[in-house]
């Protein structure tokens, strides 16, 4: 991973080669010499996810598939949707970014959900889950994932079944792409929904980077309780690292992903 750097311009440019499960991923990327909140990487995670699924996409369409998502077709938009720590930062920021009344509708559909999910007994159980200590296992998260997804939520960023903030929407929502009939989504543990592969998840990139900047777990923050975790936890969004080693460490995330799959 060669990089140059400019005199006048303090940034370190990275020429990557990934090579995926679907294909070489090239990409040439520049990050900030200077101290940068974990938040700042995001954008440019978020961007190298794309493209690895991207190439599986493509691999999907020369096998003779058909991607069935569409917009306006919301059915996935019932999950618990995992958010990493850094996601949480700059989906807050997004939300302060909107117009008003778009800020509005969302407080008043997420203070709903929250009602919902109170009454569910979930609410107080997805807050602890945001802050525990305890490294959770993917078994351990199962329960409460398909207990969530029993109250079929809508997300309080759907509107018209589609993404109100599709621009800065979390990395896990990005990833999810089926080539089954979309009717079969209506269930989505339904057997016959399938989703198609990701080489990594950057949700799980970003989580295992914030680990280890802050010495805790690796931990995913549910979404309808991410704004509140990014509120409370506002001072721990500083500059730990420079663009240049939080590149490095979200690369060896990354690399760590890919070898379990080839």
């Amino acid at each position: 991973m060669p990089k140059q750097q400019s005199p006048s311009n303090p940034i370190d440019t990275f020429r990557l080669s990934l090579p995926t499960p679907a294909g070489d991923l090239q990409a040439e990327i520049s990050v900030p010499t200077s101290f940068i909140p974990v938040s700042d990487i995001v954008p440019l995670m978020r961007s190298l996810g794309e493209e690895a699924l991207k190439l599986e996409e493509a691999n999907v369409q020369r096998a003779g598939q058909t991607i069935s998502c569409q917009k306006g077709c919301g059915a996935c938009c019932r999950v618990m949707v995992p958010v990493s720590p850094p996601e949480a930062f700059t989906l807050k920021e997004g939300v302060e970014q909107l117009p008003a009344p778009h800020r509005d509708r969302i407080r008043q559909r997420l203070s709903k959900v929250k009602d919902a999910l109170n009454e569910a007994g979930l609410l107080g159980r997805l807050v602890q889950l945001s802050e525990t200590r305890t490294q959770l296992s993917d078994a351990d998260m199962e329960p409460i994932n398909q207990a969530y997804y029993a109250q079929r939520l809508p997300c309080v960023f759907l509107e018209d079944e589609s993404c109100s903030i599709y621009e800065f929407r979390p990395a896990a929502c990005r990833e999810y792409l089926v080539t089954s009939p979309a009717k079969f989504c209506q269930d989505m543990t339904d057997p016959a929904v399938k989703p198609v592969s990701v080489p990594f998840r950057v949700a799980t990139v970003l989580s295992l980077m914030w680990a280890k900047l802050t010495g805790g777990p690796a931990r995913l923050i549910p979404l309808p309780i991410a704004l509140d975790w990014a509120d409370r936890h506002a001072e721990e969004n500083k500059a730990y690292e420079t663009g240049s080693t939080l590149l490095e460490m979200g690369m060896e995330k990354i690399w760590g992903f890919l070898r379990q799959r080839t």
